[in-house]
């Protein structure tokens, strides 16, 4: 390697912002299933025993998916370390942000069709 750093690699400003960019938007809508999740977990859970399971496969859920979703982005971010050349970030990151919003969608599905089936067991007269 060249004493002056040429062969050294760097990021540059622009394409760092845009990651970085990619990454906020990702956690941010994570982060907003999740309080939604959390609210309507907690919300149903007021209502009776049968919603209290709904509840809780609600928060096992979105505990599942935080777990999932952190080991993603630092597999990412560990990728990106070992990163060789611009062309292999930009491929890494566009790969990060598509299978995130990608696995975002399929998450906010999955607890909507769980919050939808505990409220209509908890709309359900009791027996």
């Amino acid at each position: 390697m060249e004493q002056n750093g040429r062969d050294r690699f760097e990021i540059p400003k622009e394409m760092r912002s845009m990651a970085e960019a990619g990454f906020d938007q990702a956690r941010k809508a994570f982060e907003q299933m999740l309080a939604s999740a959390q609210q309507t977990a907690t919300a149903i859970e007021g209502r009776g025993a049968s919603v209290r399971e709904g509840a809780k496969d609600v928060a096992a859920k979105a505990v599942a998916y935080a777990e999932r979703n952190v080991t993603v982005s630092l597999d990412y971010a560990q990728q990106l370390l070992h990163a060789k050349d611009l062309p292999e970030v930009m491929r890494l990151h566009t790969e990060y942000v598509q299978g995130q919003m990608k696995a975002l969608a399929e998450q906010a599905s999955e607890l909507g069709q769980i919050v939808s089936r505990a409220a209509m067991d908890a709309g359900r007269p009791k027996e």
